[in-house]
């Protein structure tokens, strides 16, 4: 097939794949940033239809938004404005979707640039059985678009540089809009513009290297492109921002530095544990990528390099180890920085354009480096054999794409209760119009109240008997509700992997490739809200008597337990309390909260060697289980300060601030040193 006819395959192709997209965004669900996301940007746009005077946009100490400039979030909300749209979310997905192409689109014509249209209609084959890809293209108006100011970046700045003679117009410009674009989305979008520099660099010094002499011209020439192209592309990249404007140098550096070590860390499974995501291991992210990018693709980056040299020449050589570059120095950059990762790799996606784009190069150069047809039919063979397996998780389980694993893992299946499933939220949608359904079925009794383990309160806007509450699924009993929709998302590993959830009383749950991932639950009594609320009254007796009555409708609810056994050790039932908490261990071995007031029990009992192992069991569970430590000190406190102070230590090192420990290291240099103790007093005394 000549190019002109791969060039018309891959436009009616690039065609397809754009109607296949935005059609699937019709389906996509709410993620689980965008609704905070969204109200930044409600909040930018009253910035600047107010001209500067609602400042709302600046003060975000929960979110921490402020930090980003979000540009893509915020262009999306002007347009909600400007054209008075009313489906909110499906635009917003449709303008995700169109940005996922986008990136498509442009790591396609980056192959083209380099091997031809042959190349460029493998890169969308990739892209089509990319299923983490694709399933965040629906509703990740955050890493995708950056996706695709990243690979945009990389692009036009190789072509800038790597042009003969003057560089057109048209590069020039969407560098600009690429870097601006990276930029205004996150801080860290800057590094794009280094590679612009990097590369300028290395360009001069590999013509050193051939032709024996610098040229000066060159030299001039760049320096002037870089200051230009960087000054513009920061600029137009913080237009957007309300905090970068404030102070357009001062106030992007600190933004840098808060997105280096972001603050907000989670608690989500990884290889089985439930740890919290600034003390996964080194691997985290380079081992969800193995786990979760199609095999099909890996095998195209052994394929690229086994034919790099014979099938490049030195300029594109050049070029593909910048583009290498570009995929493993963010990588290496976190790895060595120990940054604060979790949700997968959904903050790395802007490496994967690359990946496809040296995937299929590699599968490319095995299709026409070699003449026999053996060679040629077999490489055919096996990109088909390894795309059956995404394709089939796509097909059977729309739209749920980004909850793929590949076989390393044993699919979904296998990963399920080691990694996370459904951390984005996506199910929550099914769940929500199943209920609508439902409630149809149901005599109406008034008002609906629907509790969700994430905000679902969009899919109930023209239902006006609904009433919606935030509910998180392990204290779901202090909630007001007739119905919980529960996504599988942040739950006990021991749970999971022992059949324990969905809880008893579902009425519907929502399965992908044979892995519960939300239950809609029906409330068969409220005495377990009754008795918090009692409990919070001071009535205790009336408390208990409501939780004994809720257990015998729900006997597996670990919390009713464990806050039944409070209650009856606040009594001095302990022998009572006692028998709760193993019920509750029974149901959850690994509840923390049992297993610290299991320890308190034993404590009071003298029991001292009991009471330490809950604790550090409790710890070994939940290392920022702060209120343990001062408790496991005081054991040791007696007989081995020393021990004791290396426990609260332990525990300042993750939280300085925290009181009790500060207290109780005090405590322990009480009598032998008291102007130790007496520092630790200032420190206290100085915290709010």
């Amino acid at each position: 097939m000549t190019e002109k006819h791969l060039k018309i395959l891959f436009i009616v192709l690039a065609l397809v794949l754009l109607s296949g997209m935005l059609l699937t965004s019709r389906d996509a669900c709410i993620s689980g940033d965008e609704e905070v996301h969204y109200k930044q940007s409600e909040m930018v746009y009253q910035y600047f239809s107010t001209l500067g005077k609602d400042q709302s946009s600046l003060n975000t100490p929960k979110t921490h938004l402020q930090y980003y400039g979000q540009v893509f979030d915020n262009l999306t909300t002007f347009l909600i404005h400007w054209f008075h749209i009313e489906d909110i979310y499906s635009f917003r997905h449709l303008m995700c979707s169109f940005s996922g192409w986008l990136t498509i689109l442009v790591t396609a014509l980056f192959a083209a640039w380099i091997s031809g249209y042959g190349a460029a209609i493998l890169v969308l084959l990739l892209f089509a059985v990319s299923p983490t890809f694709l399933g965040h293209a629906q509703n990740n108006l955050k890493d995708i678009p950056f996706a695709l100011a990243y690979i945009s970046g990389i692009f036009y700045s190789l072509k800038l540089v790597f042009s003969e003679g003057k560089p057109s117009k048209k590069t020039i410009i969407l560098l600009i809009l690429s870097i601006a674009l990276s930029i205004g989305i996150r801080i860290g979008g800057i590094l794009v513009l280094f590679y612009l520099g990097f590369f300028m660099l290395w360009k001069i010094g590999w013509n050193w290297i051939t032709d024996k002499k610098p040229d000066s011209q060159i030299m001039k020439k760049n320096l002037i492109l870089f200051v230009g192209i960087s000054l513009a592309a920061f600029l137009l990249g913080i237009v957007c921002w309300p905090y970068a404007l404030q102070n357009p140098i001062l106030n992007p550096w600190k933004s840098f530095q808060v997105m280096e070590h972001f603050p907000t860390t989670v608690r989500q499974l990884f290889e089985g544990r439930f740890e919290w995501s600034d003390f996964h291991p080194w691997y985290y992210l380079p081992k969800y990528m193995a786990i979760t990018i199609p095999i099909l693709v890996f095998s195209g980056i052994i394929a690229f390099f086994l034919n790099t040299r014979k099938s490049f020449c030195p300029d594109q050589q050049l070029q593909l180890v910048a583009v290498g570059f570009t995929i493993i120095f963010p990588v290496i950059f976190v790895l060595i920085r120990h940054s604060n990762l979790y949700g997968s790799w959904r903050h790395f996606l802007f490496v994967y354009p690359g990946i496809v784009l040296l995937s299929a190069l590699g599968f490319h150069a095995s299709l026409t480096r070699y003449k026999s047809r053996l060679i040629r039919i077999a490489t055919i063979l096996l990109m088909m054999i390894l795309m059956v397996h995404p394709v089939r998780f796509m097909a059977a389980n729309h739209p749920f794409y980004y909850l793929y694993y590949n076989e390393f893992t044993g699919g979904l299946k296998g990963a399920y209760g080691n990694y996370e499933t459904d951390y984005y939220y996506h199910s929550m949608r099914k769940g929500a119009e199943w209920l609508q359904e439902y409630l149809k079925t149901k005599p109406d009794t008034g008002k609906t109240i629907v509790g969700g383990n994430f905000p679902s309160q969009w899919y109930f806007r023209k239902n006006p008997s609904v009433k919606f509450v935030y509910s998180p699924y392990p204290n779901r009993s202090e909630y007001d509700w007739d119905y919980l929709i529960a996504a599988n998302s942040y739950f006990s590993p021991f749970n999971l992997k022992n059949n324990r959830w969905p809880p008893s009383n579902t009425i519907h749950t929502i399965f992908v490739d044979g892995v519960p991932v939300c239950a809609v639950i029906e409330r068969l009594t409220k005495d377990d809200f009754r008795g918090f609320q009692e409990q919070k009254k001071g009535d205790y007796i009336k408390s208990a008597l409501l939780f004994e009555k809720a257990l015998k409708t729900d006997p597996q609810n670990e919390w009713i337990c464990y806050k039944f056994a409070e209650l009856l050790m606040s009594s001095g039932k302990k022998d009572e309390a006692g028998k709760m908490l193993e019920k509750c261990l029974e149901i959850n071995p690994e509840n923390e909260w049992a297993l610290e007031l299991m320890g308190d029990l034993a404590l009071a009992n003298e029991n001292f060697g009991e009471a330490e192992a809950c604790y550090q069991k409790a710890i070994l569970l939940n290392r920022k289980f702060f209120r343990v430590y001062p408790k496991l000190a005081g054991i040791y406190a007696k007989d081995d300060p020393g021990k004791a102070r290396g426990v609260l230590r332990n525990c300042l090192k993750m939280d300085s601030k925290y009181k009790p420990a500060l207290q109780a290291l005090a405590d322990t240099y009480r009598k032998t040193d008291p102007v130790t103790a007496g520092k630790y007093d200032e420190q206290i005394n100085k915290l709010k």
